[in-house]
This record gives C-alpha cells, sequence and structure tokens, in this order.
C-alpha cells in the first residue's frame, strides 16, 4: 500500500470514528496553586515570618501542618513569575537502619517511600494526583536523603528539612553546610517524635536547636496542641498522650494501672 493510500485509510477511518481511541490524549500539565490562609495563630506567624524572608525551624506537635505550610509557602514562591529560586529541594533522613538496602529496588525507588507526604500534599494544593511527578519532572522539585547529600552545594532553591527529629547531628550539621547561594531554609519537625535508638543521636536536634537560637537569621516558631489541625481524634490522642507523659521515642512504657 503506497503512502497516500495509508494515509487516506487512517484519514477515512478517523473520520468514521474507528480509530479515534487509539490516539494519544492530551494531558493538561498546567498547574495552578490553590489559595491556602493560615489556620491558626502559629500557622500565621509561619506565614510572616516566611514573608519576612527569614529561615524557620517549624518545631513542635504532630498534625499541625507544618511541612504543608512550608511546602505550599516554598512552591508559591518558585513558581512566582520571575523568582530568584529556581526549586524547592526537600531533604529527609532514612529511618530507622540510615541505609537504603533494606528496601528493594534501585536509589530512585527506594526514596520513593520517603516522598509519599509529598505527593500527598502537593495532590491538595493542586487539587490534581500527578502534581508531584510533574513538578519533579520540571525540576521544580528535588527530593534528596541525607545519604547523599555529602558533597553537594545547593544554590538558589527553598530548602525544606523534613523530620529533623530522626536526623543526628551530623545530619543536620551536613544539611545546614550544603546551603549556597540564595537559598531559604525550613526545618520541620519535633525532637519528642524521634525514631532513633540512641539517646545522643535524639539529643542531636536539641543541640542543633540551640545554635540556631543564637542565629539572626532564623526564626523558630513553637507549634502546640492549640495548632492541631489534622483531625479531632488526632488532636485529642495527642493530648491525650502528652498529658500521660508519653512520647513516640519512649522506649519502656509501663502499662498504667
Amino acid at each position: 500500500m503506497s503512502n497516500k493510500v495509508a494515509r487516506r485509510s487512517i484519514r477515512e477511518l478517523k473520520e468514521s470514528g474507528i480509530v479515534y481511541e487509539f490516539e494519544p490524549k492530551q494531558v493538561k500539565t498546567n498547574l495552578e496553586l490553590k489559595q491556602i490562609t493560615p489556620l491558626t495563630e502559629n500557622q500565621n506567624l509561619t506565614f510572616k515570618s516566611y514573608n519576612k524572608n527569614k529561615n524557620i525551624l517549624l518545631h513542635g506537635l504532630a498534625g499541625t501542618g507544618k511541612t504543608f505550610i512550608s511546602l505550599y509557602l516554598g512552591l508559591q514562591q518558585v513558581l512566582e513569575k520571575n523568582s530568584k529560586y529556581k526549586k524547592v529541594v526537600l531533604i529527609r533522613s532514612v529511618v530507622p537502619t540510615r541505609d537504603m538496602g533494606f528496601l528493594p529496588g534501585n536509589a530512585k525507588e527506594k526514596t520513593k517511600v520517603y516522598e509519599a507526604p509529598y505527593y500527598a500534599i502537593c495532590s491538595e494544593i493542586f487539587g490534581r494526583g500527578d502534581a508531584y511527578e510533574i513538578l519533579k519532572t520540571r525540576n521544580t522539585i528535588e527530593f534528596i536523603s541525607t545519604s547523599f547529600i555529602r558533597g553537594l552545594t545547593i544554590n538558589n532553591a527553598i530548602i525544606i528539612v523534613d523530620e529533623v527529629n530522626n536526623m543526628t547531628f551530623h545530619e543536620l550539621d551536613s544539611v545546614i553546610t550544603r546551603m549556597g547561594h540564595n537559598c531559604k531554609l525550613l526545618l520541620c519537625g519535633d525532637f519528642r517524635q524521634s525514631d532513633l535508638n540512641k539517646q545522643s543521636d535524639r539529643d542531636g536536634l536539641l543541640h542543633f536547636m540551640k545554635i540556631i537560637d543564637k542565629m539572626g537569621c532564623f526564626d523558630r516558631i513553637e507549634f502546640s496542641e492549640d495548632d492541631i489541625v489534622r483531625s479531632g481524634l488526632v488532636k485529642e490522642y495527642i493530648i491525650a498522650k502528652d498529658r500521660l507523659g508519653y512520647s513516640a521515642s519512649a522506649v519502656h512504657i509501663s502499662t498504667p494501672s
């Protein structure tokens, strides 16, 4: 069959509607960020501090939206027209073993386990489930494990260091010294939620916090029970746990009588 005949046959089939379903569909990749407003006083303080161009430690209880608002603020600024920041860099530690070898697959497949929260956040703030993948493809978001942070210099980025409670002092020190020119740093976590086994490792965040408290370029915002927004059940549970003096990092918990 000649090319001319073939093209005519395909055109006729298209007109009849037979082959239309086999044509590649156009997928819209335009992302529109939803307008997010602070829900609590400390979330509002975070927005204000961020807009003053401060580096911020968002420290405190689970369910208070620390990571959510950090990623939202970072993406909002990166996606602005002519923004001086080129991307959001997400950094996490791999715990509890600090070694990704226990997970199947290559390094990319292993780190994907730790990216799950950011898929969910991007899905919510953009209103589409593939938002995170699109942002990664465009290099608007980059995910890095502390296992691969050595030797890097990060420039022109909003850097979000998540779950700092699961980082040793050495890791925290390594992360902050990776910051190059034109960067803004957001740290999220709570020393009471550490998954680290050794007390000396768990204390690393407390030592790190003392250092940044001495730095004028940082604001530290403490999230409390009043800031819990995840759900009523989570809020009630965390308050009850706090009243009983339990923590996620406690090794031995006696059964209440």
